[in-house]
């Protein structure tokens, strides 16, 4: 592969006028100064890409198209109204036009039509982009960052596929392939892993467990096999805190690579993180990293579609399949050393429709060993059924309000909030609730923006409401935003009886833990929760029934009383249960040949690791943290 730039130009035509070659990733780029070719390259790039089996795009000489303004102009007149075109950005050092539209399809064309058009007026190369229903400040933020450093990010993108391709750099004395546990073995928080073959070194996410305290918190990383500056490349799974927030530090201390995510997960981890830091400053806690190294960050990430294939060091393949867990959230599946190894890590994955995503993928090409995750694995996991945790919702809530209280529900900000405002809407919209305020506080409310710039990303039944019927749900005037401790004030003290959505869902800091305090003493109010309450969490005191809880406030400590009811609703879980994971690992295609369990507390995951072996007779391995485990 070091030569292949050179193999891809030796099977052009004297005429293309190929003047710069270069790699965007694992994927190459050609430049043309000859219009003709660039408008219809006969066929000869289709033969290139069945030949090498790589992705290869091109593109016209920067110096071959129109001038931006007049551009601009062209463009503008091309488009019909009704796409809702409200951004054109130029990208000059790639030759690419950045168009923002409302509906998409529409910017497109009937079979692209529209962007051929562009293309034969303008030499650009257009890149069409969903414009949020609800305006995103992060979605805004973040293609500003990349967009004003693109020279930057080609260069970037370059050195990226020159680590790919141009060949090893370590001595290969053997094969063999191995994955250590920094963080996550037999635990939930903190996910971290290390996969490691004689050429590469890739860390499979990097989280941190908000639930616990001091170095516990972050993955271990002072062992003898991680090295910074030897890493190669970070893959994040899905935008959880506990899978994504300790990445920036990282960035913060060295790293420089590639970080291989979604789309969607790139927008909410980045918002997710800004979120952390501010958490840690208003505890008055020094903030492990700023928003400079999420900014550097975003301006390394590279992202992928589901099944996207994509070469990520010499010998390292990625796909990432659909999890089914939160927007974007992804299986990432390993292709290592040319089909010597083939790894399935699902990080959290969701075997069933929910009311916002589909089920996780069962088929790849080839598996031999699957990590999955054991959060409600354990032989008392009570099985709830989603449409059982759907009429308690919203029961409860019509409980409240005849009683004239508030509904709080602590929440995720990415998944479990937008589902239970899918449930909601709905049972408004059908008269099984009266029509009241749901207020969604801060970041529940940027995160659904980011929702609405990804709807195909969610299950067909939502994406043919939006798409077909117009009826998008998160655009019901049921939802109030609450922006400001003014307006959270006024909805404790003056509204009447609401539900309220707020962060964080393990109640660890964030407004969910401010409007309990206000709400807890009142027997006419209801806390639901409805995700994964952690060891230590004050999420996890109320579900074992405490009744006085104690908040440090300075040098004072604060006493809340608990008379409001508690209710957990398990069925919105965005992970399996025991019954799923079972169910998941029958149904894959191929069966595999090893299992390792992780993200699960300790008795779950041996509970979870002796049962897959009975029923499959297949190796299973539950690590400890510290562990590796070899896989070949």
């Amino acid at each position: 592969m070091a030569n292949i730039l050179d193999e891809v130009l030796s099977k052009l035509p004297e005429n293309a006028n190929i003047t710069e070659a270069c790699f965007e990733g694992a994927n190459i780029i050609l430049y043309t100064k000859n219009k003709d070719f660039f408008l219809n390259n006969n066929g000869y790039i289709k033969e290139i890409v069945n030949d090498i089996k790589k992705r290869v795009e091109l593109r016209p000489d920067p110096s071959i198209a129109m001038e931006i303004e007049k551009a601009q102009e062209i463009i503008e007149n091309i488009f019909p109204k009704e796409a809702g075109v409200n951004n054109i950005i130029f990208d000059p050092q790639r030759a690419r036009v950045i168009i923002e539209a409302e509906k998409p399809g529409l910017a497109i064309g009937k079979a692209g039509s529209i962007l051929k058009e562009i293309r034969q007026k303008t030499l650009w190369v257009p890149i069409i982009r969903r414009t949020p229903a609800i305006r995103s400040k992060i979605i805004e933020s973040i293609r500003h960052v990349l967009y004003e450093n693109n020279d930057e990010r080609k260069k970037f993108l370059n050195k990226v596929g020159k680590r790919i391709y141009d060949g090893w750099i370590r001595e290969k004395k053997s094969e063999w392939v191995r994955v250590s546990f920094l963080g996550a073995g037999r635990e939930v928080g903190r996910s971290c892993l290390l996969l490691q073959t004689p050429e590469s070194r890739v860390l499979l996410d990097c989280g941190i467990n908000v639930a616990a305290q001091g170095d516990d918190q972050f993955p271990i990383l002072d062992v003898p096999e991680f090295d910074i500056k030897e890493l190669d490349a970070i893959i994040i799974s899905h935008a959880h805190v506990d899978h994504c927030a300790f990445l920036p530090y990282l960035v913060k201390y060295g790293y420089d690579g590639p970080i291989y995510c979604t789309l969607p997960t790139r927008d909410v981890m980045a918002l997710l993180q800004l979120d952390y830091i501010g958490i840690q400053q208003k505890d008055a806690k020094k903030a492990l990293y700023s928003s400079t190294e999420i900014k550097k960050m975003v301006k390394h990430t590279i992202c992928l579609e589901y099944e996207e294939v994509a070469d990520i060091t010499p010998d390292v393949r990625l796909t990432f399949y659909n999890a089914g867990h939160s927007l974007g959230s992804a299986m990432c599946h390993l292709h290592i050393g040319n089909g010597l190894h083939n790894l399935l890590y699902t990080a959290d994955l969701n075997y069933e429709v929910s009311n916002l995503l589909s089920r996780a993928v069962t088929k790849f090409p080839r598996l031999e060993t699957v990590i999955i995750e054991g959060t409600y694995g354990g032989k008392d996991d009570v099985i709830t059924f989603r449409s059982d945790s759907e009429r308690d919702l919203i029961n409860k809530i019509n409980e409240t309000l005849k009683r004239g209280g508030k509904v709080l529900m602590p929440v995720l900000g990415v998944g479990r909030s937008q589902e239970i405002m899918i449930v909601i809407e709905r049972a408004v919209r059908e008269g099984l609730i009266e029509k009241i305020p749901i207020f969604i506080q801060g970041m529940v409310w940027d995160i659904t923006a980011i929702h609405t710039a990804y709807p195909d990303f969610f299950n067909s039944k939502i994406k043919k409401l939006i798409f077909h019927k117009d009826q998008n749900p998160f655009l019901s005037d049921i939802f109030k935003r609450v922006g400001s401790q003014k307006e959270m004030q006024e909805v404790i003290d003056e509204t009447g009886s609401c539900v309220i959505m707020a962060t964080s869902g393990m109640m660890q800091g964030g407004a969910s833990v401010e409007y309990f305090k206000n709400l807890a003493d009142n027997h006419k109010n209801t806390v639901i929760l409805t995700c994964y309450q952690g060891e230590g969490s004050l999420g996890r005191k109320l579900q074992n029934g405490e009744k006085e809880i104690l908040f440090q406030n300075g040098s004072k400590q604060d006493i809340v009383r608990v008379n409001c009811e508690i209710v957990t609703l398990r069925g919105f879980s965005g992970h399996n249960n025991r019954e799923q994971t079972l169910e998941f690992l029958r149904r894959l295609i191929p069966s595999p040949k090893k299992v390792i369990i992780n993200h699960g507390e300790n008795s779950k995951c041996l509970e979870l690791a002796s049962t897959i072996h009975k029923m499959f007779r297949v190796e299973t391995i539950s690590p400890r943290n510290l562990e590796t485990v070899r896989l070949r």
